[in-house]
């Protein structure tokens, strides 16, 4: 599955609304709408029914709030500890020209862009990836170092290429492209039958509430929590594969707890200490079970 851990690897996970500008822009009887009117008229256009009538909005006509992930840098000494930064966009959820959606966007890509890193997600290679280079399509975003494709894939880092390492997408490997109906598999299902934690604390249909609510915080901290459990679950797939040995899992995993209980002691991070808590309830399963 896994074939090559890059010198750098990213895990990441976006979140996002239907966006109410791109209605204004798209329909003219919505073209003076506030947004409310505006993301109805979206959702019609999307196939609302009296069922369902919030519907999954096409990614182009949707706006990234948020973006998070786990970096991972091998060790510079053979035999040493890798180094862990988890890093969130906006930095600052209170501040609007943070939240600004060309900030968000420019700066993750801006980011890949110069680092070139081996990007890890959770079905980003329908989701993640694509909507980020929609909207840098329709922000006028440049992104060269995101979107450019070598003329041949042994020739540099392709991101949009379905047999390259650049990047990972979990829910690919997992349930495999022609899986069926009984391979599909969650981040949740997945990360919570591993040990992991899954979506405890929210799910990703109260974002577009959360964020109306301004409650732009509890945003980027869910999103952190889909980013841990991302990288977690990508690290245990690097182990199972036979990239990793036990002790090192084992070290590994103990590298971003030890980075959690750090965060934990600063206010802003402080919301982390309820993912260590239900990694820790998990843990405590698994164990009466006799699994690792």
């Amino acid at each position: 599955m896994i074939r090559t851990i890059g010198e750098t690897v990213v895990a990441f996970d976006c979140e996002w609304i239907p966006d109410a500008a791109s209605a204004r822009l798209l329909f003219p009887d919505a073209a003076e709408a506030d947004d409310a009117t505006a993301l109805r008229r979206l959702w019609a256009a999307n196939g609302a029914t009296e069922a369902d009538p919030r519907p999954f909005v096409r990614l182009m006509q949707s706006r990234v709030v948020s973006v998070a992930m786990v970096m991972r840098t091998a060790p510079r000494k053979p035999g040493g500890d890798p180094t862990l930064r988890l890093v969130w966009l906006p930095r600052d959820p209170d501040d609007p020209a943070s939240r600004a959606e060309r900030k968000v966007v420019g700066s993750f890509l801006a980011a890949v862009g110069r680092s070139r890193p081996q990007l890890v997600g959770f079905n980003s290679r329908g989701s993640d990836l694509r909507i980020l280079a929609q909207r840098a399509l329709a922000l006028g975003i440049p992104a060269k170092g995101f979107l450019e494709r070598p003329a041949k894939p042994w020739e540099g880092v392709d991101y949009f290429a379905r047999d390259n390492d650049a990047s990972i997408d979990l829910m690919d490997l997992i349930a495999g492209p022609f899986g069926g109906r009984n391979a599909a598999v969650s981040l949740h299902e997945a990360a919570t039958l591993c040990g992991i934690p899954g979506k405890f604390d929210a799910h990703g249909d109260q974002v577009l509430d959360l964020w109306q609510q301004g409650r732009f915080r509890e945003i980027v901290q869910y999103n952190c929590f889909d980013a841990l459990t991302t990288y977690l679950l990508w690290l245990r797939l690097a182990w199972v594969c036979g990239h990793l040995p036990a002790d090192a899992y084992e070290n590994e995993q103990a590298l971003l707890r030890d980075l959690l209980m750090g965060l934990c002691d600063h206010p802003e991070t402080a919301f982390l200490e309820a993912y260590l808590t239900e990694w820790d309830r998990l843990a405590e399963l698994h164990e009466r079970r006799g699994e690792p």
